[in-house]
């Protein structure tokens, strides 16, 4: 079959397929494009060696950047942009994590060494689609299925397991495909051998699907959740919160499916710090709700950032016109600093951090709408 999605009209995508005529459009994008779905990235592949690949491209007047010579890869930049382009590859050997390939001219012997069948399909400059095992029925299908033999796919890389649940939450409908549960289930051991990061990489993935409850809850069915998230998870939240419509955001998510400490779970999975702040901030402190009035909210706001607030109110099930409230709300300020009880001649050290607190404890009972010069009337009176 032929297909003629927008991006074979891009004139940066031209202009790298001008230059290697034998290349095809590879992976994601082609099976966004069979699903009529928008595509980001747009890679490659080519039966040539990287080193010709790099004169080819050279040669069109495009810039080739080696960035991966070992595996085949090299980018090409064509209108600023950046396309990676890799050469057909089989496997020599394989650790459940990484693999020793050579090159090859085979298309389909590069395919077959993919994860699953709606990966494995290339489009040719023309617009044909080859499909060499079932992917683009499958696609239709909603089903997501290993190329090959599950298992094997499987210990060629662990990390297909959490794949398959990301593909699945996206593109799955259904049943999920009996060899590939079979599989995954004897296979579970094997996330032991996965990097803390890359299990986080794709469990935030999962996570962000626009709904990921019937895969997280397939995770739970074949020990894949029990092994990712020791800490403890609980399904009825995170359905919960999906069901209210909160945003697909991966760390609200997180926040709602951990039953267990935050910390040890950021710490083990190792997020970034911005990433561990926010797990924390979403689950512990105090959540707004529905009864409160402005000065409650305020309060609440002069010590956490609004959208933190918005998080705990997601995931405490209050209200939306709450969350309109939240959000229209000015952030409150202090208006005093250190400096304005110096220049009322109090010196520095404990003693003004004591008055300081306790001027700010006066404006937060207040709601927080004390302004500068209300805040020195009661720092006057508390210094008599």
């Amino acid at each position: 079959m032929r297909i003629d999605p927008p991006f074979l009209h891009d004139p940066a995508v031209r202009k790298v397929l001008a230059a290697l005529p034998a290349a095809r459009i590879v992976g994601g994008a082609v099976r966004d494009a069979l699903l009529g779905r928008d595509v980001a990235d747009i890679d490659l592949a080519t039966p040539d060696p990287p080193d010709r690949t790099m004169e080819a491209l050279r040669a069109a007047g495009l810039k080739a950047v080696p960035t991966g010579l070992a595996h085949g890869t090299v980018t090409a930049v064509a209108d600023h942009r950046g396309f990676e382009i890799t050469t057909l590859r089989r496997d020599l050997e394989t650790d459940g994590r990484h693999a020793v390939v050579a090159f090859t001219d085979d298309w389909r012997e590069d395919a077959a060494r993919r994860d699953f069948t709606i990966n494995a399909m290339s489009l040719a400059p023309d617009g044909e689609v080859f499909d060499y095992f079932g992917g683009l029925a499958d696609l239709h299908a909603g089903r997501v299925r290993f190329v090959g033999a599950a298992a094997t796919r499987i210990a060629e890389d662990y990390l297909r397991i959490l794949r398959f649940f990301r593909f699945h939450a996206r593109y799955g409908t259904g049943a999920p495909d009996p060899a590939a549960v079979a599989a995954i289930a004897d296979a579970v051991p094997g996330l032991a051998r996965l990097s803390a990061e890359r299990v986080w990489s794709e469990l935030k993935r999962i996570l962000a699907a626009p709904d990921p409850r019937a895969a997280v809850a397939l995770m739970a069915q074949l020990n894949v959740l029990p092994a990712v998230l020791p800490e403890g998870f609980s399904l009825p939240r995170l359905d919960a919160l999906i069901a209210r419509a909160a945003p697909a955001d991966p760390l609200l998510r997180l926040a709602a499916l951990l039953d267990g400490d935050a910390s040890t779970l950021a710490e083990r999975l190792r997020l970034s710090g911005a990433e561990h702040d926010r797990l924390i901030a979403l689950r512990e402190g105090p959540a707004p709700q529905d009864g409160d009035d402005d000065d409650a909210l305020r309060r609440l706001l002069a010590d956490t950032p609004p959208e933190t607030l918005i998080g705990r109110a997601w995931l405490a099930g209050t209200g939306p016109a709450l969350r309109e409230r939240l959000a229209a709300l000015p952030v409150p300020v202090f208006p005093l600093r250190g400096r304005d009880l110096a220049a009322a001649g109090i010196q520095a050290g404990p003693a003004m951090g004591d008055l300081l607190a306790r001027v700010r404890r006066w404006w937060l009972d207040g709601g927080c709408r004390a302004d500068a010069a209300a805040c020195q009337a009661e720092l006057r009176r508390l210094t008599g």
